[in-house]
């Protein structure tokens, strides 16, 4: 069954990646960069700030600083786990893809570019959704974020799955730890 899964996973991936064309490819290379989303990381402490102020807004700094830690600290954990060779680094499959002068070395599962963009915006979603009417769409991010990596061929389609629930799940928790945390700061 995992054979199976694995050989469906694949499948999916050389399908996707082989939907790309050279018009398109500097755009998702573009958006497979972190560096090129400062706009909006600087919008979201732009609106953290604005809501919390000054005080409460340096300490949700530092608890997103460690949220991040964590994330990527677990998916290095998860990525040495499992061992799996990224598709772009796999002989079998390198004349099925498209090819890029990106090739990130390391493991494949699960993505940490789709586990972290999406812990960071469940938990901000979460934090922010009763203040701005529009924070719903910040869920293009990690999935333009995720489906890059398929674009590009450094990451099959389950690891970007799995790396979006991995999100889904520390961005709650570590969401309703801070409110643990806020709720009880108040009182002391």
């Amino acid at each position: 069954m995992l054979d199976t899964l694995l050989q469906k996973d694949t499948e999916l991936l050389i399908f996707l990646n082989n939907l790309g064309s050279e018009q398109w490819d500097g755009f998702w290379l573009a958006v497979t960069n972190q560096f090129h989303w400062a706009p909006l990381f600087a919008l979201i402490l732009f609106l953290i700030f604005k809501k919390f102020g000054w005080r409460n807004s340096l300490l949700m700094v530092l608890f997103l600083a460690i949220l991040v830690a964590f994330s990527d600290q677990l998916t290095n954990f998860i990525k040495h786990t499992f061992e799996r060779s990224r598709p772009c680094n796999t002989s079998d499959l390198v004349d099925k893809l498209r090819s890029f002068t990106y090739k990130p070395g390391g493991y494949s599962y699960y993505s940490g570019h789709a586990a972290l963009s999406t812990t960071v915006t469940t938990f901000i979603i979460l934090l922010l959704r009763k203040h701005y009417k529009y924070m719903y769409l910040m869920i293009a991010f990690p999935l333009l974020f995720g489906y890059s990596r398929i674009y590009l061929g450094v990451h099959y389609p389950l690891d970007v799955l799995s790396g979006y629930v991995a999100g889904i799940i520390w961005g709650y928790i570590f969401f309703r730890l801070q409110k643990v945390l806020r709720v009880t700061s108040r009182f002391s």
